[in-house]
């Protein structure tokens, strides 16, 4: 069986479908399932069981020989989220629970990292162990994220293979319950579509011109893929940068989106929000060296290509995967 956690979320229920894809379904869906607004990504999925997120890893400690493969994509995702006992119950210490119950019944870990921990970047973006600690995350997600890094790299007892994966800027199918914290794209779609017209932030920093505010996008469908070489491969436990590699402008994303829905690619211009300005990140880029010499061949859907997909076969019939 396969434990997935956030499973009811965005990547977790692409997840959970994606394994029904690969033909399993044999999978024990760990989420706060009474959160209705997430019901629908659930939809049509096949699986064991689903757990209230506060039993799990306490009530399958039983079934523990059963378990094939933990995937740890739980979490508290808002970047806005300032309540550091929130972020520490939910983020770290419920992170360290999972790790524990992997590591006392020897089952491989993949859990969710982010490349908020990279901070405005000062420190760049290597995934090199020796570069993890000390980054200087910009808020308190992603220094929940950082010290959770930190605690796994010390720690002398492991699962049998691990990989902490720092996603980057996640797009696709099913984050539709995200609110303010959806995607660039989905945000795009809706105001193209509501209003003829697409907001972007103006740059607050004069070394950025206006919607050159740079970012690593990636498509679901790639993480999805990298998740599925990794469970299968299990090359050397770490941590692992998930992007595509490369940095691509707003302003790019704000006209794929409109080429993809056969509308003007009309921008509005607005102000960053004064309670995100200060910790705003203005560039992020994998460093994706260390998944390649892992043996990661596949190529990364463009921003263009995966956009197209996003819009054309979800967004515009409000499919989810």
């Amino acid at each position: 069986m396969i434990i997935i956690t956030g499973a009811a979320g965005f990547i977790g229920s692409c997840l959970a479908g994606f394994m029904n894809r690969m033909g399993r379904e044999d999978l024990i869906l760990v989420d706060e399932h009474n959160r209705t607004d997430k019901h629908v990504n659930l939809e049509g999925k096949k699986y064991h069981i689903k757990l209230d997120r506060t039993l799990f890893p306490s009530a399958l400690q039983a079934l523990a020989p059963e378990i094939d493969f933990v995937l740890h994509m739980g979490a508290r995702t808002d970047t806005t989220e300032f309540d550091p006992t929130i972020l520490r119950e939910l983020n770290t210490d419920y992170s360290r629970a999972v790790w524990q119950f992997c590591t006392e019944h020897q089952i491989p870990l993949i859990y969710a990292s982010s490349a908020a921990t990279y901070g405005a970047g000062e420190k760049g973006y290597s995934d090199a162990h020796e570069a993890t600690p000390g980054l200087q995350p910009l808020n308190p997600y992603g220094q929940s994220k950082q010290v959770f890094d930190e605690w796994v790299l010390q720690q002398k007892e492991q699962p049998p293979f691990w990989a902490g994966l720092k996603f980057f800027n996640v797009f696709g199918p099913n984050e539709y319950h995200k609110g303010r914290m959806a995607s660039v794209v989905l945000h795009a779609f809706h105001q193209y579509k509501e209003s003829g017209s697409m907001r972007l932030f103006r740059s607050h920093r004069p070394e950025f011109e206006d919607g050159y505010q740079l970012r690593d996008f990636i498509y679901v469908k790639d993480l999805l893929d990298v998740i599925d070489f990794l469970m299968k491969e299990q090359p050397a436990s770490g941590i692992y940068n998930l992007g595509t590699g490369k940095a691509r402008a707003f302003l790019d994303l704000a006209k794929a989106t409109a080429a993809a829905m056969d509308v003007p690619a009309t921008i509005e211009w607005v102000d960053i929000p004064e309670d995100i300005r200060d910790t705003y990140q203005y560039f992020t880029q994998a460093d994706m060296s260390k998944l390649r010499s892992a043996g990661y061949q596949q190529s990364f859907t463009s921003l263009e290509e995966a956009i197209e997909d996003y819009v054309k076969e979800y967004l515009s019939t409000h499919r989810y995967y």
